[in-house]
């Protein structure tokens, strides 16, 4: 089955304002975000070398200001070249936290949210050890355990897991108690949380829960547990390369009716040998070297 093209339904496009024909990216635009927001957006999508604004499609100058981004099209008019970011993005298909390495991971997130952290709905079962239709999730996952540590991304974390030998990647610094189908959204990219402005959740496609522009509860930030800025950052850019960047990354299928052949199904998409990796891992719990480990890491400390 085809990759879910992440464009299409697109009602906001960027250009280069000197290359009118040519799309650079663009935006599924959900509630909540702000002009300022969108120039927030662009500065991680490409590199400038000087001073930059953003035209509407009726040659209006867009301030950097709280009105709400509106639909159409906007090109960058920059005072030197800028080019495209060409930092990694991580392939991400859907995964869930199993095997005893996770399990000590998976009870502490559960412990301090006992609730979904993006809905709010309440895991009514959570005395009586019942967790049905919630799922722990990594906000960095654990399949690329060899990036985080390449990049020492275990030196924002403060809180290691009770056996450290578990790894920092498994702290509960990392995990977000979620909904299960709100976990495959964030899984996908298709939601993320930016800390820079008052951890709004942030919708790059269809809202079916009417959540984007929505924060997460103060409950929820005043716990000392909770995420670190830094990792909610790293997820939140990630979203946006995914989804803004050019014709934006596939989304992949991960629903294969019975008697599908997922392997050729795999072999015959893009970016498969990442993906392949990525399954192996969900499924055998297998350490691999997952790729890229080149470049920085775009976020930071």
């Amino acid at each position: 089955m085809p990759p879910i093209d992440r464009s299409r339904g697109r009602n906001v496009h960027i250009y280069d304002a000197n290359d009118p024909a040519t799309v650079l990216g663009g935006l599924i635009l959900a509630k909540g975000v702000t002009n300022t927001n969108f120039y927030s957006m662009v500065e991680m999508l490409f590199i400038f070398t000087g001073t930059f604004f953003l035209r509407d499609e009726g040659n209006t100058k867009i301030e950097k200001d709280d009105r709400p981004l509106q639909p159409g099209e906007y090109s960058i008019v920059a005072a030197d070249p800028f080019n495209v970011h060409n930092e990694p993005w991580l392939a991400r298909t859907i995964s869930h936290a199993t095997g005893s390495r996770t399990q000590a991971f998976c009870d502490a997130v559960r412990s301090r949210d006992r609730r979904c952290v993006i809905s709010g709905t309440e895991a009514v079962g959570a005395d009586a050890g019942v967790w049905s239709g919630f799922e722990t999730a990594h906000i960095f996952p654990l399949a690329y355990e060899g990036h985080w540590n390449t990049h020492n991304y275990g030196r924002w974390i403060t809180i290691p897991p009770a056996d450290p030998t578990k790894g920092s990647i498994n702290s509960v610094q990392n995990g977000l108690f979620l909904e299960a189908t709100i976990h495959q959204l964030f899984d996908s990219y298709a939601f993320s949380v930016n800390p820079d402005d008052n951890y709004k959740i942030v919708f790059f496609s269809f809202d079916p829960r009417n959540l984007s522009g929505k924060h997460l509860d103060q409950r929820f930030l005043n716990d000392p547990q909770r995420p670190v800025d830094q990792l909610l950052r790293w997820h939140f850019r990630q979203a946006v390369l995914a989804n803004m960047r050019g014709a934006g990354e596939p989304i992949f299928e991960h629903d294969f009716p019975p008697g599908s052949d997922t392997v050729d199904d795999i072999l015959r998409g893009p970016k498969a040998a990442e993906r392949m990796e990525f399954e192996l891992f969900g499924r055998l719990g297998t350490q691999v070297e997952l790729f890229p480990t080149a470049g920085g890491d775009g976020v930071s400390a």
